[in-house]
Protein backbone atom coordinates (compact mmCIF):
# COMPACT_ATOMS: atom_id res chain seq x y z
CA UNK A 1 0.00 0.00 0.00
CA UNK A 2 1.25 3.42 -0.93
CA UNK A 3 -0.58 5.28 1.79
CA UNK A 4 -0.89 9.07 2.40
CA UNK A 5 2.59 10.73 1.77
CA UNK A 6 2.53 13.07 4.99
CA UNK A 7 -0.01 13.31 7.54
CA UNK A 8 -1.11 17.20 7.93
CA UNK A 9 -2.80 19.14 11.29
CA UNK A 10 -6.16 18.92 8.94
CA UNK A 11 -6.05 15.57 8.44
CA UNK A 12 -5.48 14.91 12.36
CA UNK A 13 -8.06 17.40 13.50
CA UNK A 14 -10.24 14.75 11.17
CA UNK A 15 -10.92 11.91 14.09
CA UNK A 16 -9.97 11.49 17.47
CA UNK A 17 -7.87 8.35 17.02
CA UNK A 18 -5.79 10.70 14.76
CA UNK A 19 -5.24 13.43 17.43
CA UNK A 20 -4.28 10.92 19.93
CA UNK A 21 -1.97 8.65 17.79
CA UNK A 22 -0.53 11.71 16.30
CA UNK A 23 0.56 12.80 19.70
CA UNK A 24 -1.61 15.72 19.68
CA UNK A 25 0.62 17.06 16.46
CA UNK A 26 3.95 16.01 18.02
CA UNK A 27 4.07 13.05 14.95
CA UNK A 28 3.59 15.98 11.97
CA UNK A 29 7.21 17.36 12.49
CA UNK A 30 8.96 16.59 9.33
CA UNK A 31 12.08 16.12 11.34
CA UNK A 32 12.48 13.16 13.32
CA UNK A 33 9.44 12.54 14.69
CA UNK A 34 9.88 10.26 17.30
CA UNK A 35 12.35 12.01 18.89
CA UNK A 36 9.81 15.55 18.91
CA UNK A 37 7.03 13.09 20.50
CA UNK A 38 9.57 11.66 22.93
CA UNK A 39 9.94 14.61 24.38
CA UNK A 40 6.36 15.82 24.11
CA UNK A 41 6.07 12.54 26.33
CA UNK A 42 8.85 13.85 28.56
CA UNK A 43 7.15 17.33 29.06
CA UNK A 44 3.53 16.37 29.37
CA UNK A 45 4.65 13.77 32.25
CA UNK A 46 6.38 16.63 33.94
CA UNK A 47 3.28 18.98 33.51
CA UNK A 48 0.91 16.45 34.11
CA UNK A 49 2.73 14.82 37.45
CA UNK A 50 1.71 18.28 39.34
CA UNK A 51 -1.73 16.39 39.67
CA UNK A 52 -1.02 12.56 39.39
CA UNK A 53 0.38 10.75 41.93
CA UNK A 54 1.91 7.08 40.68
CA UNK A 55 -1.36 5.27 41.27
CA UNK A 56 -3.01 7.60 38.99
CA UNK A 57 -0.12 7.44 36.64
CA UNK A 58 -0.69 3.77 36.36
CA UNK A 59 -3.88 3.99 35.87
CA UNK A 60 -3.40 6.59 33.18
CA UNK A 61 -0.97 4.32 31.27
CA UNK A 62 -3.07 1.17 31.22
CA UNK A 63 -5.50 3.35 30.06
CA UNK A 64 -3.31 5.40 27.41
CA UNK A 65 -1.97 2.20 26.24
CA UNK A 66 -5.31 0.33 26.17
CA UNK A 67 -6.84 3.51 23.66
CA UNK A 68 -3.77 3.49 21.86
CA UNK A 69 -4.32 -0.03 20.30
CA UNK A 70 -7.66 1.55 19.09
CA UNK A 71 -5.38 5.64 17.80
CA UNK A 72 -3.11 3.84 16.69
CA UNK A 73 -4.98 1.13 14.76
CA UNK A 74 -7.21 3.14 13.10
CA UNK A 75 -4.54 6.10 12.73
CA UNK A 76 -2.58 3.40 10.57
CA UNK A 77 -5.58 2.49 8.72
CA UNK A 78 -6.53 5.97 8.03
CA UNK A 79 -3.13 6.83 6.36
CA UNK A 80 -2.71 3.56 4.71
CA UNK A 81 0.50 1.93 6.32
CA UNK A 82 1.20 -0.70 8.81
CA UNK A 83 3.72 1.74 10.70
CA UNK A 84 3.76 5.57 9.92
CA UNK A 85 6.95 7.59 11.57
CA UNK A 86 4.15 10.16 12.18
CA UNK A 87 2.23 7.92 15.12
CA UNK A 88 3.89 8.76 17.75
CA UNK A 89 1.73 7.75 20.79
CA UNK A 90 3.84 4.43 21.16
CA UNK A 91 6.79 7.08 22.44
CA UNK A 92 4.86 9.17 24.51
CA UNK A 93 3.52 5.82 26.53
CA UNK A 94 6.34 4.25 26.32
CA UNK A 95 8.61 7.29 27.63
CA UNK A 96 5.90 7.20 30.53
CA UNK A 97 6.44 4.40 31.73
CA UNK A 98 10.49 4.59 31.94
CA UNK A 99 9.84 7.98 33.57
CA UNK A 100 6.76 6.83 36.12
CA UNK A 101 9.61 3.90 37.05
CA UNK A 102 12.21 6.33 36.83
CA UNK A 103 11.36 9.18 39.03
CA UNK A 104 11.94 11.22 40.82
CA UNK A 105 15.00 11.31 39.28
CA UNK A 106 17.38 14.51 38.90
CA UNK A 107 17.63 16.18 35.26
CA UNK A 108 20.52 14.15 34.19
CA UNK A 109 19.20 11.21 34.76
CA UNK A 110 15.87 11.34 33.20
CA UNK A 111 18.05 12.86 30.15
CA UNK A 112 20.69 9.81 30.39
CA UNK A 113 17.28 7.56 29.81
CA UNK A 114 15.78 9.89 27.19
CA UNK A 115 18.76 9.22 25.29
CA UNK A 116 19.01 5.60 25.70
CA UNK A 117 15.07 5.09 24.83
CA UNK A 118 15.73 6.82 21.63
CA UNK A 119 18.41 4.67 21.06
CA UNK A 120 16.68 1.96 21.85
CA UNK A 121 13.40 2.89 19.64
CA UNK A 122 15.75 4.03 16.51
CA UNK A 123 18.42 1.60 16.26
CA UNK A 124 16.30 -1.44 17.46
CA UNK A 125 19.02 -3.76 18.65
CA UNK A 126 18.37 -7.07 19.88
CA UNK A 127 15.18 -7.72 21.24
CA UNK A 128 13.87 -4.42 20.00
CA UNK A 129 14.03 -5.52 16.34
CA UNK A 130 12.87 -8.68 17.41
CA UNK A 131 9.37 -6.74 18.49
CA UNK A 132 10.16 -4.49 15.89
CA UNK A 133 9.13 -7.40 13.46
CA UNK A 134 6.93 -9.47 15.13
CA UNK A 135 3.92 -8.12 14.35
CA UNK A 136 4.60 -6.48 10.66
CA UNK A 137 2.42 -6.49 8.19
CA UNK A 138 2.16 -9.68 5.85
CA UNK A 139 1.51 -9.98 1.84
CA UNK A 140 -2.03 -9.53 1.34
CA UNK A 141 -2.68 -8.91 5.01
CA UNK A 142 -5.06 -5.84 5.96
CA UNK A 143 -3.78 -3.36 8.60
CA UNK A 144 -5.64 -4.56 11.94
CA UNK A 145 -5.61 -4.43 15.36
CA UNK A 146 -2.40 -6.90 15.22
CA UNK A 147 -0.29 -4.00 13.47
CA UNK A 148 -1.96 -1.45 15.96
CA UNK A 149 -0.54 -3.52 18.99
CA UNK A 150 2.65 -4.17 17.55
CA UNK A 151 3.28 0.22 17.03
CA UNK A 152 2.93 0.19 20.34
CA UNK A 153 4.72 -3.38 21.16
CA UNK A 154 8.39 -2.25 19.75
CA UNK A 155 8.46 0.77 22.22
CA UNK A 156 7.30 -0.66 25.02
CA UNK A 157 10.26 -2.65 24.94
CA UNK A 158 12.71 -0.14 23.98
CA UNK A 159 11.39 0.90 27.33
CA UNK A 160 12.50 -2.14 28.92
CA UNK A 161 15.61 -1.98 27.89
CA UNK A 162 16.21 1.54 28.75
CA UNK A 163 15.11 0.57 31.96
CA UNK A 164 17.17 -2.16 32.49
CA UNK A 165 20.34 -0.01 31.24
CA UNK A 166 19.10 2.15 33.85
CA UNK A 167 18.97 -0.04 36.61
CA UNK A 168 22.61 -2.02 35.91
CA UNK A 169 24.12 1.95 35.96
CA UNK A 170 22.09 2.96 38.78
CA UNK A 171 23.41 0.00 41.01
CA UNK A 172 26.85 0.45 39.66
CA UNK A 173 26.61 4.19 39.87
CA UNK A 174 23.89 5.59 42.38
CA UNK A 175 22.67 9.59 42.47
Amino acid sequence: MSGIARPTAGFMWRHPARWLALGFGSGLSPKAPGTVGTLWGWVSFLVLSQWLNPVHWAGLIVAALLVGVWACTRTAQHLQVADPGAIVWDEIVAFWIVLWLLMPAPWWAQGAAFLLFRYFDAAKPGPVGWADRRYKLQAGQAIGWRQGWGILFDDLVAALCTLLVVAVAWRLWPW
